[in-house]
């Protein structure tokens, strides 16, 4: 399988591979209502920068882009929620043990 990483990030697995940012990043449009009483709501838009579907390519992308897109098994996020993680003495994680999907 091919990966395609549209993170700003490398991605770490936790048996060594690494998936390194390809340099686009796939985003979520969002917008913002006016503020009242110190809150606003947040709206989330169309998925930014994916590109179209490739056999043999996956998309690495954030948990957000992932719940945010439809109709696509193309699309992968790093397992951070994962009990497998590995995380550094701060609790940052240093690795993932695999992708997830919807």
């Amino acid at each position: 399988m091919n990966y395609v990483n549209l993170t700003p990030h490398t991605i770490c697995f936790n048996d060594g591979r690494e998936f390194t940012a390809s340099g686009t990043v796939a985003r979520v449009g969002s917008g913002y209502s006016d503020i009242v009483d110190d809150v606003c709501v947040q709206t989330f838009g169309a998925v930014q920068d994916l590109p179209d579907a490739v056999e043999g390519t996956k998309y690495i992308v954030s948990a957000m882009v992932l719940s945010a897109v439809t109709g696509r098994d193309d699309v992968v996020a790093p397992a951070t929620g994962h009990p497998a993680c590995v995380r550094n003495d701060k609790g940052h994680i240093v690795s993932v043990p695999c992708f997830v999907t919807k």
